[in-house]
């Protein structure tokens, strides 16, 4: 019961307040104007929604899991402060050094309140056990996981639902990594915490699924991003096994693949790492002919499919989750790949550029 009342609490909140961020959005700003061929919509759409999943997520948290969790007060410092970075992105506009500044400020702030990878398990070198890390090094990899998994949402909200739905199939496959950790005699709190989350990305999805009546904004991505960095953090160190370690890595396949991806896409290029193209995974599935729908719904297919593997994997049922994990990498090569070779496609549209040529 404590599990869904946090789920639906997060649910009905953001159900209502997406329509009143829809309402404030044009009166302060908050439009999201196409001014390249990289916008998938041709009309200006409110860029508000942010508002109404950080309402939604972090109520349903603060009234069901801070009280005697004083790591949630952490947790939900950082969720105010990555939101409001990305509202002020979304208002006025903000360089990408200072995002990039902004948001390893804020994983700083989170680590001294105790969220922090300390450990790694040595699962598959010598058997059930840990190794612990010195004190910078746990801070260089918290800090690198937070403000990696926060920028690897933020980058794969190219098309209508996709930044929503992918947060919300991450969250429910690491809450139930996160409950089959603890099992069913204590209530995992970062269980309860990712179903929050997981409860604000689906209040969301009905107002932005194609065609959408409003984009979450970068407000959104960040938070739904950051969030998900740090309470994976928070189930993985609760845990009491070992591969429940890798299951958020797993989770999140698509979206750390599709950064991964961009970045060595732009290296190889020689253009900028933030620099903006047409050459993420969703591109590369709407280049085939397939429409946002149905490429969305494929993206959809693949990160649960890669989450189930995560479940398994958490159950130690190891063989079954290789094979699942194989037939999501099958289904990226396959739009990946240039249908002329066998190579993978490096090239991508540079935006800047188009827009040279355009004028």
């Amino acid at each position: 019961m404590d599990y869904f009342i946090v789920f639906i609490t997060a649910l009905v909140l953001v159900l209502i307040f997406t329509p009143i961020a829809i309402f404030i959005a044009p009166k302060i700003g908050a439009v999201d104007i196409p001014k390249d061929n990289r916008r998938m919509h041709s009309k200006p759409m409110p860029r508000f929604g942010g508002f109404a999943i950080f309402i939604g997520t972090m109520t349903s948290m603060a009234i069901f899991l801070l009280p005697g969790n004083p790591e949630m007060t952490g947790i939900l410092i950082g969720g105010a402060l990555i939101y409001l970075l990305g509202l002020v992105d979304d208002l006025r506009g903000l360089p990408a050094k200072i995002k990039f500044l902004g948001q390893i400020a804020i994983a700083c702030i989170v680590f001294a309140f105790g969220i922090r990878i300390d450990f790694i398990g040595l699962f598959f070198l010598v058997g059930e056990g840990y190794t612990f890390f010195p004190g910078i090094v746990a801070f260089v990899f918290t800090v690198l996981w937070i403000v990696g998994i926060t920028n690897t949402i933020n980058l794969i909200d190219g098309l209508d639902g996709l930044a929503a739905g992918v947060a919300a199939i991450a969250s429910l496959s690491i809450a139930s990594a996160a409950f089959i950790a603890m099992g069913p005699t204590y209530v995992s709190v970062a269980a309860l915490a990712m179903l929050a989350l997981a409860g604000g990305a689906l209040g969301f999805l009905p107002y932005n699924f194609n065609p959408a009546k409003i984009f979450m904004g970068d407000s959104g991505s960040l938070f739904l991003g950051f969030m998900l960095a740090v309470l994976a953090i928070e189930g993985a160190t609760k845990s009491a096994t070992v591969v429940a370690m890798m299951a958020p890595v797993l989770v999140l396949g698509v979206p750390i693949f599709d950064t991964a991806f961009a970045i060595l896409r732009r290296l190889i290029n020689r253009r900028p790492i933030m620099e903006a193209d047409k050459g993420h995974l969703h591109h590369r599935i709407m280049e085939v002919g397939f429409g946002q729908r149905r490429a969305v719904l494929m993206l959809y297919g693949i990160s649960a499919t890669m989450g189930v593997a995560a479940v398994l994997l958490t159950r130690s049922l190891f063989i079954e989750s290789i094979a699942l994990l194989a037939i999501a990498i099958m289904l990226i090569y396959i739009f990946l790949a240039d249908t002329s070779s066998k190579k993978l496609k490096l090239k991508a549209v540079n935006i800047a550029q188009e827009e040279k040529k355009e004028k």
